[in-house]
């Protein structure tokens, strides 16, 4: 079965919407050289009517491609750096996702915003690093995070046919990611369905994004001592309350793993909505990037504001910890 990458996946799923549908089209900083690789061989395929590098004005392009698509076409719009997602929140939250709302449904406005690495990348400091998912799911507008390449296919397919506005997070965690794919499979993937990454009865670990592999090496680490069941949202606005209800169910525990900072974060909203929901049988917990959390340059530095394998053990741990062995005492400790 050959291999695929979850950043091949996206060109894959980029090339078959613009083969399928000649509404679509591509647009952004640098995309005909194919900088991040998303739209690598596309300009020689489709031309350049339909892949278009734009000048160094995010906000007057993003307004370009709403347009666009009130008029019935569907642009889809790579954006290389998160942070310039907060340039553009206007346009986005204010312009594109309220037309229909503000019509009745009259007007549709099917763009798609794929941020190519978003996330922490070695090195790229402060204001190249942010992963500001929840500010779109706070607002209502439909947010992806795919954890594998299949699912990345899947779900800019099927956000690219959505008649609203979606916000794709790619994670630069993930963009490596491989996986046996049998290409005559891939297909679109539902928004607002979740997977169940691995089962479990002790457990349930939420994780977002890239942090769906850290959370399966440590379920399986932790495999002959905890049954830890891994929860992928996929989508995280609409998210799969009812599968996320059915899991918990399962476990009765909660730990959500979430790039993002802890205040008024993704894992906030999970752990509260399920408490809404249903009973727990112990606190639940969340592994996330600190308050107002800024990542550093300093490889160290960055590694240790992130949320890591470490912190999601031990958040299991005192989940568990009647289930878990006590550390051995430490020589001369009080």
């Amino acid at each position: 079965m050959p291999r695929l990458s979850y950043l091949k996946a996206l060109n894959r799923a980029l090339a078959d919407e613009l083969a399928a549908d000649g509404s679509v089209f591509v647009l952004g900083e640098d995309v005909r050289v194919a900088a991040s690789h998303l739209t690598a061989g596309l300009l020689d395929r489709f031309g350049p009517d339909r892949v278009l590098d734009t000048p160094l004005s995010e906000q007057a392009f993003t307004s370009f491609a709403t347009g666009a698509a009130l008029a019935g076409m569907r642009p889809v719009i790579e954006f290389q750096i998160p942070s310039l997602l907060f340039l553009t929140f206007e346009q986005i939250a204010n312009q594109a996702h309220k037309f229909s709302l503000m019509t009745g449904g009259q007007c549709r406005v099917p763009v798609t915003y794929v941020v190519t690495g978003s996330g922490s990348r070695s090195g790229w400091a402060g204001q190249h690093s942010d992963h500001p998912y929840s500010l779109f799911a706070h607002v209502g507008l439909k947010t992806v995070a795919p954890a594998t390449p299949g699912d990345a296919y899947g779900l800019l397919r099927a956000a690219i046919h959505d008649d609203d506005p979606v916000v794709f997070f790619a994670p630069a965690g993930a963009l490596g990611v491989r996986a046996d794919v049998d290409h005559a499979h891939l297909a679109p993937v539902p928004l607002g369905v979740g997977a169940v990454a691995r089962p479990g009865t002790d457990v349930t670990v939420v994780a977002v994004g890239h942090l769906v592999h850290d959370a399966l090496a440590v379920a399986e680490e932790l495999a002959g001592e905890v049954s830890v069941e891994v929860f992928d949202p996929r989508t995280l606005h609409p998210f799969d309350w009812a599968g996320l209800s059915a899991s918990v169910a399962r476990t009765g525990r909660l730990v959500v793993f979430d790039d993002s900072n802890r205040s008024c974060g993704m894992a906030a909203e999970i752990i509260a909505s399920v408490l809404e929901r249903q009973p727990l049988l112990a606190p639940p917990a969340r592994v996330t990037r600190p308050d107002g959390a800024v990542l550093p340059y300093a490889e160290a530095l960055d590694r240790a504001v992130q949320p890591s394998r470490e912190q999601l053990r031990a958040a299991i741990g005192r989940l568990l910890i009647e289930r878990l062995p006590r550390p051995a005492a430490v020589s001369g400790a009080p």
